[in-house]
């Protein structure tokens, strides 16, 4: 059993600031991706950020420059520091982790979703 625990979401303004951190556990062999999705209601989950075991970022177009996905292995840990917020980046924001609960199995498992809500 793998759980991902995300926290750090809540209400700001634009221009603001937030930081959402995501914590992996359970029966933890290795975690080779993680990231972070978004979605708005009534719409598709997108991709925001992803971050593999050796550093690989990837950003979605629109929080380039102003979003940065970070991770700390020993942790099983991934974080995103959102600057500059805006209205458009309104959702709730998933967690999703590719886990291997041992060397032969995978997992994909995603958080609870944290809300955030970008509004003066």
């Amino acid at each position: 059993q793998v759980q991902l625990v995300e926290s750090g979401g809540g209400l700001v303004q634009p221009g603001g600031s937030l930081r959402l951190s995501c914590a992996a556990s359970g029966s933890i062999f290795s975690i080779t991706v993680m990231g972070w999705y978004r979605q708005v209601p009534g719409k598709e989950r997108d991709l925001v950020a992803t971050i593999t075991s050796g550093g690989t970022i990837n950003y979605a177009d629109s929080v380039k420059g102003r979003f940065t996905i970070s991770r700390d292995n020993a942790k099983n840990t991934v974080y995103l520091q959102m600057n500059d917020l805006k209205p458009e980046d309104t959702a709730i924001y998933y967690c999703n982790a590719a886990v291997r609960p041992t060397i032969v199995r995978f997992l994909e498992v995603w958080g609870q979703g944290s809300l955030v809500t970008v509004s003066s």
